[in-house]
């Protein structure tokens, strides 16, 4: 088979597998309306150690590898959060909040915003597993699963916020699939044009991780302080350290196993 073929095969492996934990929410949509703010916390954590843990830490050691400086990539971090704010502003401005009696239909910036930031790093991830195959196959298909177990935890969060906001499990299914699918596109950039792209990656990793910090932070943590107030903080601290934790175990795992 040519590397191409296992490229792809990769890519599909590992989003399929990444969006397995999710797609339960959709079977147990029940779930999220019971237990919504304790998805959302769980959310936070996951983006956060998603941009702290992971991103970040890659797009340091890629840019020291390629001469990038550190205020360079912090400079990307923050541009990616405040163009993200006015992205949010703008998507806020044709959308703007509406409730009906104690329903409430949120069109909210946050899944958009939610569903931009995932694409980019599954873009980013396809352009690791393309990367990994052209080193060699089995470096390849673990990459992939090791792409697969670290996206788990980020992917049930993003299931969970979008229903949470309103989102059909329909919209939420295809939005994820289309999300997930975009490692295919930076798979076959990453195969055809590796020249190019491969010396912006650590600034594609910190356009990423800005992206996430500021959904989680701007968006997520302050509609947990506004609108739920009467869960324990208690449980929504245990549940963002939840979220930070399962990142973290699988980083950590998965680099002990290379």
């Amino acid at each position: 088979m040519s590397i191409l073929f296992w490229i792809l095969l990769g890519c599909l492996i590992s989003g399929v597998l990444s969006l397995a934990g999710g797609a339960i929410l959709l079977i147990k949509a029940e779930w999220v309306r019971k237990f919504s703010t304790h998805l959302v916390s769980f959310a936070v954590g996951a983006l956060l150690a998603t941009a702290f843990l992971d991103l970040l830490p890659e797009a340091f050691e890629h840019g020291e590898e390629r001469g990038v400086g550190l205020e360079a990539l912090l400079m990307v971090v923050m541009g990616g959060m405040i163009g993200f704010f006015l992205l949010e502003s703008l998507i806020l401005k044709f959308h703007p909040h509406h409730h009906e009696d104690e329903d409430e239909f949120h069109h909210h910036a946050t899944p958009k915003l939610l569903f931009i930031g995932d694409t980019f790093h599954n873009f980013i991830d396809g352009v690791v597993i393309a990367g990994a195959f052209l080193t060699n196959v089995p470096l390849g298909i673990v990459t992939s699963l090791a792409v697969a177990a670290h996206e788990l935890p980020q992917e049930i969060g993003d299931f969970s916020v979008m229903l949470h906001h309103g989102w059909s499990r329909a919209k939420v299914l295809i939005a994820n699939i289309v999300s997930s699918l975009s490692n295919i596109a930076g798979a076959f950039l990453a195969f055809f044009a590796s020249n190019y792209l491969e010396p912006r990656l650590p600034y594609l990793l910190a356009l990423t991780s800005g992206i996430f910090i500021y959904i989680a932070a701007a968006d997520l943590i302050p509609e947990i302080s506004m609108y739920h107030r009467r869960d324990k903080t208690s449980h929504v601290f245990v549940l963002i350290v939840l979220g930070i934790f399962a990142v973290g175990v699988l980083r950590y795992y998965l680099e002990g196993s290379h």
